[in-house]
């Protein structure tokens, strides 16, 4: 939050540094024995062997930090995991990523590492929903499963020779259509049990991918791929007036419609202003920002103005504030 630079007034100012003051004597008294900050001292036992991991580092006798963080014990183990770094892939973890090359039985994604990740052509569904071994076909017809700037949901799979794995063998991963790409800071997205999440209210899906991107989108409803290919067959063999004709259902279908896309744009902004003032990125934070832009009546554009993100501050100290007291 110290990098924060937005257009205030001096009443703004004012209520805004009171919001921060108050968001930060309530985290410090909950994490003031974790958390430390560059040169402060960490109280170690050294009689049980102490081994000084990453952030740690040995002066005057004594083991201090070099990073600012919260400090974290495993075993003999001691080390500080800094709050804000870069994006550290685990497996198992749900990152969005844009398509950046096609190459051979593989694509590369760009998903905010410092290097790019590798989907194998084996390590995903194919479209006809069939599990078999991939041919010269299938290799072939690679970009029309996914080609250059697509947006792609998968799963860290693991670290290989040629680089970061992922992969996408259920119906939850692969394409991400009709919606946004938000990129944030990996560490306001914790690693959480569930990352896809649906905003009934709004029509909207969102996916925090651990790794800072963040998608949202039009509701999709999961469909068995053989159903729509038998459907599809059944559709083809109706005598049509044209081949390029298109009906107006079907047009209908592959537009979203006006009030949804709104919503998109909505809980985009609620993402961005959250990002901007340096707040967690979650499901419940999200929602109380988007209710708090409906209930003061804003327009979609206002909600990145000054004013929101001061309202948001003081909205997130008193949540804060409740939470603590109700414990």
């Amino acid at each position: 939050m110290r990098g924060l630079q937005l257009p205030l007034s001096q009443t703004q100012k004012v209520r805004l540094q009171k919001a921060l003051e108050r968001l930060e004597s309530l985290s410090s008294k909950v994490n003031s024995d974790a958390s430390v900050t560059i040169a402060d001292s960490i109280s170690v036992n050294y009689e049980d062997g102490v081994l000084k991991g990453h952030g740690t580092a040995e002066l005057n006798g004594e083991v201090v930090a070099t990073v600012c963080g919260v400090v974290e014990r495993v075993n003999k183990l001691v080390y500080v995991r800094a709050l804000r770094s870069r994006y550290k892939p685990e497996v198992g973890d749900i990152v969005v990523g844009r398509v950046i090359e096609v190459a051979q039985k593989r694509w590369r994604l760009d998903i905010n590492f410092n290097q790019d990740a590798v989907l194998m052509l084996s390590s995903m569904n194919l479209p006809d929903g069939i599990q078999r071994r991939r041919t010269a076909l299938d290799e072939l017809n690679m970009r029309s499963v996914f080609e250059e700037n697509d947006v792609v949901c998968a799963e860290v799979r693991g670290f290989q020779h040629d680089g970061l794995q992922l992969q996408a063998r259920s119906q939850k991963y692969g394409k991400l259509k009709r919606g946004q790409l938000l990129r944030v800071a990996p560490y306001l997205v914790k690693r959480q049990k569930q990352h896809f999440h649906h905003l009934e209210q709004y029509g909207v899906d969102l996916i925090l991918g651990c790794n800072g991107f963040v998608w949202v989108g039009e509701h999709i409803e999961a469909k068995d791929d053989m159903i729509e290919e038998q459907a599809d067959q059944s559709d083809s063999q109706v005598s049509r007036p044209g081949k390029n004709a298109v009906s107006l259902e079907e047009q209908e279908q592959n537009c979203t419609a006006l009030e949804t896309r709104k919503y998109i744009c909505r809980t985009a902004n609620a993402i961005r202003v959250l990002s901007t003032l340096g707040f967690s990125i979650t499901l419940e934070i999200i929602k109380e920002t988007v209710n708090l832009s409906l209930t003061v009546n804003l327009d979609i554009n206002e909600m990145l103005g000054s004013e929101f993100c001061v309202l948001v501050a003081e909205r997130e100290a008193e949540r804060r504030s409740s939470n603590k007291k109700k414990r």
